[in-house]
């Protein structure tokens, strides 16, 4: 019998209450393994006011105890990274080193985290007048939430959850409904490593959950990770309710490679970051930019029998390059994208469309495809296809390689491969994208340092972890202060300044 997946809100598993259910389905086999409750906004709110009761209590802790919850939790997830793993493979569809990965990024900003007593550190200033002195403090916003997808079940969750809850504030998360099971775990670690009850809840759910949350009065801040369409409409509605919100939308991430770069380097590059994890990252290298016919032919041929022979198997296959797509819609979306590719001239030198998987041939499988002579007026150039798809795009100098990612409208991520340092810097201070690898194809920063894309792939100011996530989750107070003994008589009619 499929079992159901309900909601996880004041520290227990609670059932859906809407009647409303979606499939979770079993990539490999295509079989449905659970339904998962989709919440209605009476539960979004239910599960708002339990947060907003036990919020003011966790605020009061000191950052070391709250730090001390994120050591157990880092503890408790170690022990049980293995089943994580397996879990978040059965139902993405990815393989289990590959959500190894997942969890252990995740994983470091709770390490990050740990150290939130001095991030949380004000200013002081002693003397800033006569007998004033000046200090900040941050303080949390109360109940904030977060919107993640399915391609990071357990990294973006922990992206969002860990700063929030250290910096003392209490956490809605909405994960995506085609992967909720590692979500709905770690919220039950979290309890176990001796978060109070109600300051981490998880509310399953689609559109409906999501526009609760931006409507909610009690939700003070909103993170999102998905689609540009739809970052863009949860942050006009967010923002247009007076809420803080960052949301993280699509990608079309170039790699350039120059004529001094080495191709066998540029190559193990394209493929790993190209191909791993089906595509289905935001990360991911879908544009390879040779620079030269002669660099370009030699990088295609090269290419060519690297697609040909990825290891495709299922999530279980620990040998397995990739797994298969997430869902059907999603391998008949990416299938779609290569037939357009074919009909708009691009020349497809790899074609992965029918591949089946022997043993599962239900499943949710599609070969690497590779193309070249791909243009810029193409739309399988234009638009994220989120699937084991390489696109060459030959550039006749630097200038023209550098041309495309500076006029893209994503921007989240790029990279050069040379041996030349003057290109590399050049690259680097020109280039419009909001991280950039330097013979690192996906150059994703490690947790102290902030992770975003600029153009259509950011909306908001602040970017994900690192100190901008302190800064995102938490509103700066100043207090200025001075004691009777310092105090002039008389009234004051002037604003202080630094005379």
């Amino acid at each position: 019998m499929t079992k159901d997946i309900g909601h996880y809100i004041g520290g227990e598993r609670v059932a859906g209450k809407s009647g409303r259910f979606a499939d979770v389905y079993n990539p490999n086999t295509g079989e449905v393994q659970a339904r998962v409750a989709l919440a209605n906004a009476e539960e979004m709110a239910a599960a708002v006011e339990n947060a907003r009761a036990a919020q003011p209590a966790w605020a009061a802790k000191n950052p070391q105890v709250r730090a001390r919850v994120f050591f157990k939790f880092l503890e408790l997830v170690a022990k049980e990274k293995e089943a994580l793993a397996e879990l978040l493979s059965i139902e993405h569809g990815k393989t289990v080193p590959d959500s190894h990965g997942d969890i252990q990024r995740g994983v470091e900003v709770c390490e990050f985290v740990c150290g939130i007593p001095h991030l949380l550190k004000g200013e002081f200033t002693e003397g800033a007048g006569p007998g004033i002195d000046m200090y900040s403090m941050r303080q949390p916003l109360g109940v904030v939430a977060g919107i993640t997808p399915f391609n990071f079940p357990a990294m973006i969750p922990m992206w969002k959850f860990a700063p929030a809850i250290a910096c003392g504030n209490a956490f809605i998360l909405k994960p995506s409904e085609r992967d909720p099971s590692v979500p709905m775990r770690l919220a039950e670690l979290m309890l176990e490593a001796g978060l109070p009850a109600g300051i981490l809840n998880v509310v399953n759910g689609d559109k409906e959950a999501v526009d609760a949350i931006l409507d909610d009065p009690v939700i003070q801040a909103v993170g999102f990770v998905g689609s540009t369409p739809i970052a863009e409409y949860v942050y006009t509605r967010g923002t247009a309710a007076s809420k803080r919100v960052q949301c993280f939308g699509g990608a079309k991430n170039h790699m350039i490679i120059m004529p001094d770069a080495d191709l066998d380097q540029a190559v193990d590059a394209l493929i790993g970051a190209g191909y791993g994890s089906a595509g289905e990252r935001c990360m991911a290298i879908s544009v390879a930019v040779p620079v030269g016919e002669k660099t370009a032919d030699a990088l295609v041929e090269k290419l060519i029998p690297r697609v040909e022979s990825l290891r495709i198997g299922p999530s279980s296959d620990r040998e397995a390059d990739l797994g298969p797509l997430v869902n059907a819609q999603a391998l008949e979306r990416v299938r779609g994208y290569v037939d357009l590719g074919v009909e708009e001239g691009a020349a497809l030198r790899v074609d992965g469309r029918d591949f089946a998987m022997q043993g599962y041939e239900d499943g949710y499988f599609m070969g690497g495809c590779l193309f070249d002579n791909v243009t810029p007026d193409m739309k399988i150039y234009k638009e994220e296809i989120f699937g084991p798809v390489l696109s060459v795009v030959r550039a006749k100098t630097y200038e023209d390689a550098i041309a495309l990612p500076l006029n893209h409208e994503y921007g989240n991520g790029v990279a050069i491969y040379t041996r030349d340092g003057d290109a590399a810097r050049d690259f680097c201070s020109r280039i419009n994208i909001g991280m950039v690898g330097v013979n690192v194809p996906i150059p994703v920063p490690l947790a102290y340092h902030t992770f975003g894309g600029w153009k259509r792939s950011s909306f908001g100011d602040l970017n994900q972890h690192g100190t901008d996530s302190i800064r995102f989750y938490t509103r700066t107070k100043t207090v200025t202060s001075r004691w009777p003994s310092g105090m002039k008589e008389g009234a004051e009619f002037v604003i202080p300044t630094m005379s």
